[in-house]
């Protein structure tokens, strides 16, 4: 009996790691539709394709990388593009739908890092949206 036991133990054991991988995948996508649900249907335009080059080609191991004129460097995008919004509505939704809801969790169901939330949700709770009760979040109203 004891034998049949491990035996099972072990199918299940070895089913769970098997499948686990499938689930991270479907909160994953779970997580991708609720961000999406928001964004209009109009599709972004594709980026133009980079004009051909002239002249000889560059090593890919020894080129430096290229300079623009000036010597300026590339500025980060500022937070204009509106994901930020949505990724905070996400998290609140996602707050009042389950409060006491870690930062861990939270990045889990939205598929996302867990960086990016610790700024989206002090920026939520200075708005006086939700409040940190323990390690988890709750609507600031609970």
């Amino acid at each position: 009996m004891t034998d049949f036991l491990d035996v099972k133990r072990k199918e299940i054991a070895d089913r769970l790691q098997e499948l686990r991988p499938l689930v991270d995948e479907y909160h994953r996508l779970e997580a991708a539709e609720a961000a999406l649900a928001g964004v209009s249907g109009t599709p972004a335009p594709a980026p133009a394709a980079a004009p051909a080059r002239r002249g000889r080609p560059r090593a890919a191991a020894t080129a430096a990388p290229a300079r623009r004129r000036g010597g300026a460097t590339r500025r980060r995008r500022s937070s204009s593009r509106g994901g930020g919004q949505t990724r905070a509505i996400q998290a609140l939704e996602l707050v009042k739908g389950q409060p006491g809801i870690t930062i861990p969790e939270l990045a889990a169901k939205m598929g996302i890092k867990q960086n990016y939330l610790y700024r989206v949700l002090p920026g939520l709770e200075k708005d006086g949206q939700v409040k940190k009760d323990g390690r988890g979040w709750v609507p600031a109203g609970s």
